[in-house]
């Protein structure tokens, strides 16, 4: 989440460096919102799970990861914004189900390939399918709806797309036109169940809210002022950039290294979440990405019940389940459009018959409800940069990276954070285990990272900082300055998930790990 008004225009891209990243990183120990940052049981009662993924499906995977990569797939120049772009008529598809592609170029022709990301011994994706040579033309610019200033392109299907044999797993569609340019359409071929699997949640709901194409997004509007922002988003025109920027920044290196790891793994969004209650029936975790702001009703209903019915939770990044979304469906499980009207919820035409369903922030009434129940932590501000600060060297999920209390870790708290929040509604036993002093907008306060179990027996792990997948690349060449983050910071952050992502697909934390101390009047005591 960034302030209602101007943002700032400098989300700092990601790249990743296989090989340093994740052969390097694993095997080394480390050593000893807003813009004024407003703040608006001892065991498990529930069994151990026991479903476990079928093991037809885990020898698939398994080949799988064994197949060789294209390291190749990187953009090598994007042109112009009119040069290649495109978008699919799906945000999500099931192993099989065809989808339309809708492109615009100003190349005589272009082709496309799927690349899904994974480890593939450091390669980072593999071409599962390439499109023979297609005729391009430039499609008509985007038009404007009036009342909810909501961009469309609309523009004519280009191609079908069939997925045979395309396993589940998070894709980059790669457009290649003659004139020498390129761009990326994501695409998640999502798990057709859950079960015994950690369960990859895709936050496309916020790549749409964050999405400047055409100059409008749920921030701003072209003359780059809150009440020209859009209300409503639409998935029926490319992404801004390269294509697939928040995709990039905030989830590709945890696919990566959840892939790498080789536990069993499911792909969905936080769309497909929220239309099928029985997305993540079955699963072992769920893990939420590095910005997963935007959030429907029954998104966070569905993610809740799975914890009580013992999936374990991550939320690997900060300002997690911020923005109360409704979606609306071009037909039947196909939603294309995000409405998110903010402050200006009652002006809202759904609100007068569905006055529980505000699109405000969760925390704000009428229907408050913050976050932090689920997640145990509280969105408190943007911006900052900040070390991030060991609290409890002996938890579980700093085994074996060689922490001592008050150990720092240089600009991993950032750009957004949360807090544990004395007074909000928290689960309890909490344990923080990371406490960042900080600064934002002048104003000092803490980011922290907590674990709590459920009644079920799930584990919950908050990081408390937006930078956390991010973390997973410092160090390496590909992502520019990682926000100025090192190799050290990069080990530490690997290990941790890698301590996380093991102990989560086991089954509810609760029955094989340690419970929580509750520390949280003691830390904030101080």
């Amino acid at each position: 989440m960034k302030a209602d008004g101007p943002r700032d225009p400098a989300r700092e891209r990601a790249g990743l460096d296989r090989r340093r990243f994740l052969g390097a990183a694993g095997a080394v120990g480390v050593a000893a919102a807003t813009a004024a940052c407003d703040t608006s049981g001892n065991g498990p009662t529930g069994a151990s799970r026991t479903t476990t993924a079928s093991p037809s499906a885990e020898a698939a995977e398994a080949a799988e990861r064994g197949l060789a990569g294209n390291a190749d797939w990187q953009l090598r120049s994007t042109g112009p914004p009119d040069a290649v772009e495109g978008y699919p008529d799906r945000v999500s598809v099931l192993p099989g189900e065809g989808f339309g592609l809708h492109v615009s170029t100003t190349a005589p022709g272009f082709t496309v390939s799927a690349y899904r990301i994974g480890w593939y011994d450091a390669a980072g994706a593999r071409l599962v399918w390439r499109s023979p040579r297609t005729a391009g033309h430039r499609q008509p610019p985007g038009r404007l709806d009036g009342a909810t200033r909501t961009v469309r392109a609309d523009w004519a299907r280009t191609m079908d797309v069939a997925t045979e044999g395309w396993p589940p797993g998070a894709y980059l569609l790669r457009l290649d036109a003659e004139n020498g340019h390129q761009r990326y359409v994501p695409l998640v071929v999502r798990s057709p169940s859950a079960a015994g699997r950690t369960v990859v949640m895709h936050a496309v709901a916020t790549w749409q809210a964050y999405n400047t194409w055409g100059g409008h997004d749920l921030y701003r509007g072209e003359d780059g002022a809150y009440s020209s922002r859009s209300l409503a988003v639409t998935f029926d025109r490319p992404y801004a950039l390269d294509g697939a920027e928040k995709f990039l920044v905030y989830e590709r290196a945890l696919v990566v290294l959840a892939e790498r790891l080789g536990i069993p793994l499911a792909y969905t969004t936080g769309a497909d979440v929220h239309a099928d209650p029985a997305a993540l029936r079955g699963a072992t975790a769920v893990l939420s990405l590095g910005h997963d702001e935007y959030w429907t009703p029954q998104q966070r209903q569905h993610v809740t019940a799975a914890r009580d019915a013992g999936a374990n939770l991550a939320f690997l990044g900060a300002n997690t389940c911020y923005r109360r979304v409704r979606l609306e469906d071009a037909a039947p499980g196909n939603p294309r459009t995000v409405v998110c009207y903010k402050t200006a919820y009652q002006d809202d035409p759904y609100f007068a018959s569905h006055p529980d369903l505000p699109t405000n922030d969760f925390r704000q009434p009428p229907a408050a409800d913050p976050e932090s129940p689920l997640t145990g932590v509280l969105y408190e501000g943007y911006p900052t940069d900040a070390p991030y600060v060991v609290h409890a060297p002996d938890h579980w999920l700093f085994a074996g990276t060689g922490v001592r209390a008050g150990d720092r870790f240089d600009h991993l708290v950032g750009v957004e954070y949360d807090r544990v929040t004395p007074g909000a509604p928290t689960p309890r036993p909490l344990e923080i285990i990371g406490h960042s002093p900080l600064v934002c907008n002048g104003r000092r306060s803490h980011a922290d990272s907590a674990y709590y179990t459920a009644a079920s027996g799930a584990g919950v792990f908050a990081t408390g900082t937006m930078r956390w997948v991010e973390g997973l690349m410092a160090g390496t060449r590909e992502n520019g300055r990682n926000h100025g983050m090192d190799a050290r910071t990069g080990a530490f952050v690997t290990r941790t998930t890698e301590n996380l992502l093991r102990a989560f697909a086991e089954g509810p934390a609760a029955t094989a790990r340690p419970q929580p101390r509750d520390n949280v009047a003691a830390v904030y005591a101080t």
